[in-house]
């Protein structure tokens, strides 16, 4: 009657619709991660290009104005003075590095290299110990020898972790210009007389972009984690709730089946106490009569008797299945409590003697009234009392009390005994028809309890411990009289 519909809790990770919601969260982390690696990556190839484009833009820049001073205070001096160019004598040479010195010097230029126009060999450098060397100009050499102006970057040390740029080192930039003829008193240009070779050193440049670019990984890290941290506590609360709703509905449904099932078998019972009732009235009035005519000729004859005694007990049961299958309408009239429970006691004193059973009344008040079907209480507080003398066989304690509190006032009426009492597994199922621990009876008294006790708008608990007797506790709204 009581199977239990809930699947275990690895079954139930099937219906937590937010699994989905933690790989995707995941999923999204990882994107996210891919996604800001590959801006990371766009963003410094873009820096690299602009401050190459822009130090090629000021070597270019230079350039002019050098091919300028260089012309204007070396090349035609020199020509008139001496009637030819020639740097490898002291006095050349040392007029053209003062003025490359001096055109420079408010420049960030590392180097200043002059290739002659016709071999590739540096015939001036700002780093003497280049003048002389040959073929380093490459393929930017021939193109300046062309006209073209072109740039190369020079790497030396750092790391691959910015990809195409690196990180850290040494980064030169080396641009080629042509060194032109110039016409006096004017910017025009004739012929290439040889290759400027301009040297910037970008190293600090690329250091502040690599600087900037580890900001960004760090700075997008943290608050991508910052907020996956907060959307895996969102989903791991949200799915806490989820999962305890699912829990919460499985009961419902569980207990909305249960409530089927005992429906089902209360039209079931009643019909067939129905059925039994009529003729076990017969056969108990017929059993009387004839033990009263056999007491009259055979007084030690109990066969009557016991069919008389087992025909009550029988309609007893009967009785119990058809107040289950219909429950009884309480008829509300004030009573007084106490005069219910001393009637039950006046009842059951022959038992209570019997069984050495000691009652201790502790009442808050000779007259507690309350809204309620006097009938009804009395059958509660009767199962109830009956069950505590049956949990007694060889005596005890029966302890009643009767407590008035809490605002709305209620009612609260305990009834502990010192049996043998309830074990955990069996308080769980004491209120569900059918189930019983004794060798007789029905197992429907303590549901018919609970059906009185919620039809009077109380409330019904258990509180026991193996050996250690048991304790109902029944709550009810109250009104004093």
């Amino acid at each position: 009657m009581g199977e239990n519909l809930l699947p275990p809790p690895e079954k139930l990770e099937s219906v937590r619709p937010f699994k989905l919601v933690e790989f995707f969260s995941f999923s999204s982390l990882a994107v996210i991660f891919i996604f800001t690696f590959v801006l990371t990556y766009i963003i410094s190839d873009r820096a690299r290009t602009v401050l190459l484009k822009k130090s090629e833009e000021y070597a270019l820049l230079l350039a002019e104005n050098l091919n300028h001073q260089v012309y204007l205070q070396f090349v035609v001096p020199t020509a008139i003075a001496y009637g030819s160019i020639s740097l490898r004598e002291p006095e050349q040479f040392s007029l053209i590095d003062r003025v490359v010195r001096n055109t420079i010097h408010s420049f960030r230029i590392d180097s200043v290299n002059i290739y002659d126009a016709g071999e590739n060999i540096i015939v001036y450098s700002t780093d003497p110990s280049m003048v002389g060397k040959r073929n380093l100009g490459g393929m930017e050499y021939k193109l300046a020898l062309r006209g073209q102006h072109s740039s190369q970057l020079v790497s030396r040390g750092g790391s691959w972790v910015f990809w195409a740029g690196g990180g850290g080192g040494e980064k030169k930039l080396k641009t080629y210009i042509p060194f032109r003829h110039e016409k006096v008193l004017t910017w025009k240009t004739g012929p290439i007389m040889g290759v400027f070779e301009i040297t910037q050193d970008l190293s600090v440049d690329y250091e502040t972009i690599q600087g900037f670019l580890i900001m960004v990984i760090i700075t997008s890290t943290a608050i991508m984690t910052i907020l996956f941290v907060v959307l895996r506590l969102i989903v791991a609360r949200a799915d806490r709730i989820i999962y305890k709703r699912v829990l919460e509905q499985r009961k419902l449904e569980e207990q909305l089946h249960q409530a089927e099932k005992l429906a089902s078998l209360g039209k079931m019972v009643a019909a067939v106490s129905h059925e039994i009732k009529s003729p076990l009235g017969i056969i108990q009035s017929t059993a009387e009569i004839l033990e009263n005519k056999v007491k009259a000729f055979d007084p030690q004859n109990r066969l009557a008797s016991i069919v008389v005694a087992e025909s009550n007990r029988l309609n007893r049961i009967v009785t119990e299945f058809l107040d289950f299958a219909r429950p009884q309408i309480p008829h509300f009239v004030r009573c007084n409590v106490i005069e219910i429970i001393e009637k039950n006691f006046n009842f059951l004193e022959p038992e209570l003697n019997k069984s050495g059973i000691r009652v201790e009344k502790n009442f808050a008040s000779d007259k507690v009234i309350i809204d309620g079907d006097p009938d009804l209480l009395y059958r509660v507080l009767l199962n109830i009392f009956v069950n505590a003398i049956q949990a007694m066989p060889d005596g005890g304690d029966l302890i009643v009390g009767v407590n008035i509190a809490g605002k709305p006032e209620h009612l609260e009426i305990s009834v502990r005994d010192t049996g043998i009492g309830i074990s955990p597994e069996d308080i769980a199922r004491v209120f569900e028809p059918f189930f019983t621990t004794k060798h007789k009876g029905s197992g429907l008294g303590l549901a018919i309890v609970k059906n009185i006790v919620e039809g009077h708008g109380g409330i019904i608990k258990i509180e026991s411990e193996g050996g250690k007797g048991a304790t109902f506790i029944i709550d009810f709204p109250v009104r004093h009289a």
